[in-house]
């Protein structure tokens, strides 16, 4: 008798786990059933910025498979349906169809829950308002579009400053609006270091972007016609006639909270290393709505990306598939552009590494990304974090530009293998002079960190 794997979601998880499930097991063998609420399946939510800015000029090259060629592969791809419940003991879901309202059971063998994550939209006065815009989905993107290219003004106020938020104001810049980056922090990105977030600053606003920071937002203000006309906060007040959140996400996880399944600190599914949800048999979970053991400090974190999306949908294939996978954990890589600035971060921050009682070393370098005569070479700015004692590498930021944010990748490899300071001044990296200077700039600021180990005792 075949068995039926149920899925809720139909992005990166969700999708790459049912594909790998089907590359495993033929169809009769194993039912595939995957329900998705939006329009589109398998798109790149980190474009829609670029998508917005006119970087990217189609909405569909967003899309990596559509839902027609899902269906081609035998997998019973049900769009336009949202799951309402998840009966755990009985083994079924029941979803709606969201045009029609129609409800139906569905029972399975085995359930995955890749139900992703929903942006942060704080309980403000006039959030709701005309104008007011998140970009989440490709739907949220597109509906962004249409105001920008509806409405007259050119005043545009984001709210957040991190990835999101900076991306989404570089976009703006692009499209010629007059854009004001409001901050409840100090610096942009606060997945930096705040002397490393001032960088950031700077380079957005040469580009003309108004930073905002330490500044709450109170409520959004409206017109007579409930369009959104300005932002406050509790020093000042700033017109606008677009507004857009980039303040975050939380894991979407109201259906797994409902059928008592197991949550984390920040209200993500916890999982084994095999992905399958603790004290579950039958049930996995991947991408977004999960939180994933962080190899540096060791505690759960929520880290929403498509990277480790795909990696948990694979994994979960595999497993379900008949194969064998396993999820270890993160280091917490990222990277993104800001006009010509590139930004990466990998490991500890400061405060990170102070609140799980780490005594830590820091030391600031300056290179360039190539040889320095050699025509091109362009300044980046790392920090880096060693332990004190021991010498072992807790984290590592790069801001400059190009050349600057996937050497990141070396102090990933060197966190992950769980290296020393002293080590990585051995790591054999590839040099020449349009690629490197002879000391990468990496391995600069590692032997700097060995001093300082050294010093400290």
């Amino acid at each position: 008798m075949s068995e039926r794997l149920v899925i809720i979601g139909a992005d990166a998880a969700g999708m790459s786990a049912a594909s790998q499930a089907r590359r495993m097991r033929d169809p009769g063998e194993l039912e595939i059933v995957v329900f998705e609420r939006g329009h589109f399946t398998s798109f790149s939510a980190c474009g829609i910025p670029y998508w917005v800015g006119g970087d990217v000029t189609d909405r569909d090259q967003l899309i990596a498979r559509t839902p027609e060629e899902h269906r081609s592969r035998d997998i019973d791809l049900r769009m336009r349906t949202e799951v309402v419940e998840i009966d755990i003991d009985g083994r079924r879901v029941r979803a709606r169809e969201v045009d029609s309202g129609a409800e139906s059971w569905t029972g399975y063998d085995k359930l995955v829950i890749a139900t992703g994550a929903r942006p942060i939209r704080p309980s403000l006065p006039g959030i709701d308002a005309e104008g007011v815009h998140g970009v989440q989905t490709l739907d949220d993107g597109q509906a962004l579009i249409d105001t920008l290219e509806r409405i007259e003004g050119r005043r545009a106020v984001v709210v957040g400053a991190g990835y999101i938020g900076v991306e989404m104001a570089e976009a703006l810049i692009n499209r010629g609006f007059e854009v004001t980056l409001v901050n409840r922090g100090p610096e942009p990105m606060s997945t930096l270091d705040p002397d490393m977030g001032a960088l950031i600053r700077t380079a957005i606003g040469g580009m003309g972007v108004k930073v905002v920071g330490n500044a709450e937002v109170t409520a959004i203000r409206t017109d007579d016609r409930g369009h959104v006309s300005a932002v406050a906060t509790e020093q000042a007040e700033y017109p606008a006639d677009v507004v857009v959140l980039g303040i975050g996400v939380r894991p979407e996880t109201d259906l797994a909270r409902a059928a008592g399944l197991p949550l984390g600190v920040h209200g993500g599914l916890l999982t084994d290393v095999s992905m399958r949800v603790r004290g579950r048999d039958d049930v996995w979970a991947g991408g977004d709505c999960v939180e994933v053991l962080d190899l540096i400090s060791g505690i759960e974190r929520h880290i929403a990306l498509g990277t480790h999306a795909n990696k948990h949908g694979q994994i979960i294939g595999a497993n379900i598939g008949g194969g064998y996978g396993t999820f270890p954990g993160v280091v917490g890589t990222a990277v993104s552009k800001v006009c010509d600035l590139e930004v990466a971060r990998t490991g500890l921050r400061e405060k990170d590494a102070r609140a799980i009682g780490l005594q830590y070393v820091t030391v600031t370098i300056e290179s360039t990304s190539r040889s320095g005569y050699y025509p091109g070479a362009e300044t980046m700015t790392v920090k880096m974090l060693a332990e004190r004692r021991t010498g072992r590498l807790l984290g590592v930021q790069i801001v400059g530009r190009e050349g600057a944010g996937k050497r990141v990748d070396i102090a990933a490899v060197a966190l992950t293998a769980g290296l020393t300071v002293e080590q990585m001044t051995a790591l054999d990296l590839g040099y020449a002079p349009p690629f490197s200077p002879v000391w990468d700039p990496v391995l600069v600021a590692a032997r700097k960190a060995v001093t300082a180990v050294r010093a400290r005792g």
